[in-house]
């Protein structure tokens, strides 16, 4: 990976007021002077990877797979410059990366048009106001079913403190189920109208089983930080290591109240931080993950390897939890927020009271499942989603008419016919809303919303009632941006709607989200100021309608 870093403040008062006067005249200033930059150079190709036994087409970043780590520090600007060296067009999109008031980096075709094939397009991001555990993926063409994922961290300024000591090493862990076929038939299938088959295998940072499999290297007696993420296309998954014990101390962005657990169920689309130690006689441990609530469980291993090992790993392999969702949910509902700790500034994470906030607004969705025209579809609130000629952000920035409509998905369950729309949701900026995720099916769902975090105040069973706020957590829920919905279930949410844009909502389920699970959620202010949301990037590029429109001059 080419990175490079450029630290900020230190050019002198001078060319700090010159930068400050350049970016009032210009009316736009997209990140701070004063704040660090990271530059780093991607070349995107298909490439031979054997990650099942079997050579198959992956998506390689630099020659990697999966990609290479982001390492930054809150408030870092992230200067990303991808070059699309795949036959087709190609875009990534940064699971949990807020991009505050700025959507149209967001790599989703709601708002970015995608890169053409044999050119590059720089992304220009900052991570404001945030710490913690991330990914990114590639977001087109069932594209994230070959690779082109990595890990995300970000790391607490110096200043800042951590409820946690220095841990001796950092480690990326992505998890995630896969398929032994090229994305592209899989793609072909789903075009079709048809459901995909059960996955294959799962992987572990990209390897299987056996003498594939990946290794962690630990020193004794001391304590390692694992960043764990689920970058899979659609089953939970259970985490475990033998012989030791997880301390969870972040959630997507959250110091948690340190919990130790012996496993733990890590949802698609989910990242956790545990702090492990490794305390046990010197030898190889299993690290094991393995699907949850599947009829078929896949399983696979790695290795943590202590330093002065003198055996390899012996016995069979830890025994995940049964299938049964008190376990999950319970285990979820323990997940809460450190009020005490520091978050990205030093001011304690509980000193936000979303708890005694009114709401302004109930949203209820409900997912379903269904055919139009004789093909699988997926829908929220009966409407599935068309994806339109033109990015919706793009269009909504150039007031071009007949690309989308707000209101085209209600915010309640209409019990319709299912149809096809190119659905998009209105919010108010500053509102503070609650969104009930109602679950009526036989599967385990996840659902996550770009450009936020989510408070998870509750989880239960059966069908939501306004008698069930009475069992919300309104003190300590963790805030995250993706979370579980168990089978026949609701899971409600509160945010707080301060980033203006058009963000995606959409199900964890890639085949489902392929086939319509999603929408966008357009929050707007009608002030049209700076303050409230940066304007078209000058490297914007323009597709369908919007193409031949200029951004902005230099």
């Amino acid at each position: 990976m080419a990175e490079k870093f450029v630290g900020g403040g230190g050019g002198g008062g001078v060319i700090m007021l010159l930068l400050l006067l350049c970016a009032t005249f210009l009316g736009f200033s997209m990140v701070g002077a004063e704040d660090p930059y990271r530059f780093f150079d991607w070349n995107v190709t298909y490439g031979d990877i054997y990650p099942l036994g079997v050579r198959q087409q992956g998506i390689l970043i630099n020659g990697q797979f999966p990609g290479p780590d982001i390492y930054s520090v809150t408030n870092d600007n992230l200067i990303i410059n991808v070059y699309n060296n795949l036959p087709e067009p190609f875009l990534i999109s940064w699971n949990g990366v807020q991009q505050r008031r700025n959507s149209f980096q967001d790599g989703v075709y709601g708002t970015t048009c995608p890169i053409p094939p044999g050119k590059n397009f720089t992304y220009t991001l900052q991570v404001k106001d945030q710490i913690g555990s991330f990914f990114y993926f590639p977001s087109l063409a069932f594209h994230k079913a070959a690779g082109g994922f990595g890990g995300i961290k970000i790391l607490s300024r110096p200043r800042i403190p951590v409820p946690f000591p220095d841990p001796a090493g950092d480690y990326t862990i992505l998890i995630g189920d896969w398929y032994s076929h090229n994305h592209d038939i899989l793609k072909s299938i789903l075009d079709k109208g048809r459901r995909l088959p059960f996955p294959d295998g799962i992987l572990i940072n990209g390897r299987g089983t056996g003498n594939n499999a990946a290794s962690f290297i630990v020193e004794q007696g001391k304590t390692y930080r694992l960043r764990i993420s689920n970058v899979g296309l659609q089953n939970s998954l259970n985490f475990r290591i033998q012989g030791h014990k997880m301390t969870l101390v972040e959630v997507e962005g959250t110091h948690t109240i340190q919990t130790t657990y012996s496993s733990l169920d890590v949802h698609v689309g989910q990242s956790y931080s545990v702090l492990v130690t490794a305390d046990q006689p010197a030898k190889d441990y299993y690290i094991v993950v393995s699907t949850r609530f599947t009829e078929k469980v896949l399983n696979n291993s790695a290795i943590l390897h202590y330093s002065n090992s003198a055996s390899p790993a012996r016995g069979p392999l830890p025994a995940g939890p049964d299938n049964d969702n008190d376990y999950s949910i319970n285990q979820a509902r323990s997940i809460r927020t450190n009020l005490t700790a520091s978050g990205p500034r030093p001011n304690p994470q509980g000193s936000y009271h979303y708890g005694l906030i009114n709401i302004s607004r109930t949203i209820k969705l409900r997912n379903t499942a269904g055919l139009v025209d004789g093909k699988q579809r997926y829908a929220v609130n009966s409407v599935s989603f068309r994806p339109a000629d033109t990015p919706l952000k793009l269009a909504d920035y150039f007031k071009i008419d007949g690309v989308f409509r707000v209101g085209s998905i209600p915010d309640q369950p209409s019990g319709k016919k299912m149809s096809l729309d190119t659905s998009v949701m209105g919010a108010d900026f500053r509102a503070f809303v609650e969104i009930v995720f109602e679950n009526r099916e036989n599967i385990i769902q996840s659902w996550h919303l770009d450009g936020y975090s989510f408070w998870v105040v509750g989880m239960d069973g059966g069908v939501w009632k306004p008698a069930s706020r009475n069992q919300y957590n309104l003190r300590d829920a963790v805030s995250r941006c993706t979370t579980q919905v168990y089978p026949k279930s609701w899971t409600a949410v509160y945010i707080a709607l301060d980033n203006v844009g058009m963000w995606n909502l959409r199900t964890e389920f890639w085949g489902r989200q392929y086939l319509g699970q999603q929408f966008y959620l357009r929050v707007y202010s009608p002030v049209g100021s700076i303050r409230d949301e940066y304007p078209i990037p000058r490297n914007a590029l323009l597709c369908g309608r919007a193409a031949g429109r200029t951004t902005r001059r230099l």
